[in-house]
């Protein structure tokens, strides 16, 4: 994966001033490689509808990315001849390449793209843009895929982008509902953090940049659109489906070891009264007690199954130990994870030494459970033991949470409130000193 020069956590989300800014408000970006017959008047068209009706400066981009026919020409001119249009030329292919050229250059604090053919209905840009200039939300996609949007396409395009969406809430857990639409946005502070962590090029670009923020806790804002299919359209469905299949795969297994630093991109709470930290309440408890519950719900199920399946074939005590050994490190690795929010690889050798120790407790507590009631009733029925070593276990399990949450992932930053799972903590915003 790309290595990270993040500049660090994101300040709180603010609105935008309304008014005395020097440079455009949104920026929208539209990629091309060989569009000469569509390239001007698509740009000129949306130049006239931001003029109509966007209430703030505005500029439109054209990235072309290694175009062979006339399309850099026609670029060119209109960047000449209309004072909102830019002109930008890139020597390699790829829409991921000329959104992260474009994007990275680009002063403004409210970035978006569209494809050139603007199968989206051009009224869906105000509303796309609008949550991030109002400081609401990180990004804005279009969605053909809710219920109040209105599409216009074939069934295999219908049944291809269904289909992805479903295998992306398989296998990345993705929330948002329409990766592909060719019609997102995103605000500048966050684009400078989040491209740097983006490692494609080129189609899959839009999906690991939307994967990477919804799991770092970034709010993404949907709109439904009308969109009608082009059936002029240059796109590869196999071989863009194919490249998007091996991204899934690389992201997911990226985001499985923990490789990507993604408490880059934690925002701190804003100005909502209810977000502020609430004095003499220890900063996440509930959130990890939940977290907790569950992983240890899972590791009990684990433990009780390897134990059933180790006694089989050895004694009770070593079958305790064995069970216990194997479910323990997945329970640090799981609570870790899950429970206090610790991403990266980071100390991680460290944390599983110590869940060793908390595991050794474990094995104390239920293997002289164990031990005692061999010395009560001699040879104990199977069923005897399981209870036995449930009550043992939930013993352990109290002590367990104290000791992960005081020792193994303490909180290092006591005086303030636990940011959302995923993240780390971060400075105070110093609006709220109010």
């Amino acid at each position: 994966m790309r290595t990270d020069t993040s500049p660090g956590a994101l300040p709180a989300r603010e609105h935008l001033p309304a008014a005395g800014r020097e440079v455009p408000v949104l920026d929208v970006v539209i990629p091309v490689y060989n569009e000469e017959k569509d390239l001007r008047p698509c740009v000129l068209r949306l130049r006239d509808h931001l003029a109509r009706t966007f209430p703030y400066p505005f500029r439109v981009t054209v990235a072309d990315n290694a175009s062979t026919d006339r399309t850099p020409h026609i670029a060119a001119e209109l960047a000449a001849s209309v004072r909102e249009v830019r002109h930008v030329r890139l020597d390699q292919k790829g829409r991921g390449r000329a959104l992260r050229a474009a994007w990275s250059a680009s002063d403004a604090p409210v970035l978006a793209y569209m494809d050139v053919d603007l199968s989206t209905d051009l009224n869906a840009l105000l509303p796309l843009v609008a949550p991030l200039i109002s400081g609401h939300s990180d990004l804005a996609i279009g969605s053909r895929l809710t219920r109040s949007s209105r599409v216009v396409r074939g069934p295999k395009r219908e049944l291809i982008s269904r289909a992805y969406n479903l295998v992306l809430r398989g296998s990345l857990h993705a929330r948002f509902s329409d990766a592909q639409c060719g019609f997102k946005a995103i605000r500048g502070d966050v684009a400078r953090v989040l491209l740097p962590l983006v490692e494609d090029t080129g189609w899959f670009f839009d999906t690991e940049l939307l994967v990477l923020a919804e799991r770092a806790g970034l709010r993404i804002h949907e709109v439904p659109v009308d969109w009608v299919d082009d059936p002029e359209s240059t796109v590869h469905l196999v071989r863009t489906a194919t490249d998007d299949l091996k991204g899934v795969w690389r992201v997911g297994r990226a985001l499985a070891v923990g490789a990507l630093p993604l408490d880059r991109l934690a925002r701190p709470f804003g100005d909502d009264p209810r977000d502020r930290e609430l004095t003499g309440v220890p900063g996440g408890l509930a959130r990890q007690l939940v977290g907790f519950c569950a992983v240890g719900a899972l590791s009990t199920l684990c433990y009780l199954l390897l134990y059933s399946g180790f006694r089989t074939l050895t004694g009770s005590q070593a079958a305790n130990a064995l069970a216990l050994l194997v479910s323990a490190v997945a329970n640090t690795s799981a609570n870790r994870r899950l429970t206090f929010g610790v991403r990266g690889r980071d100390r991680a050798m460290r944390h599983q030494a110590q869940g060793l120790v908390v595991f050794g407790i474990g094995l104390a507590l239920t293997s002289g459970s164990l031990a005692a009631l061999d010395a009560a009733s001699g040879a104990p029925a199977h069923s005897t033991e399981l209870a036995v070593l449930i009550a043992a276990n939930l013993a352990a399990t109290v002590l367990r949470f104290l000791l992960l949450r005081a020792w193994v992932f303490p909180d290092r930053t006591p005086d303030r409130a636990t940011p959302p799972y995923g993240t780390t903590p971060h400075a105070p915003d110093p609006r709220n000193a109010r």
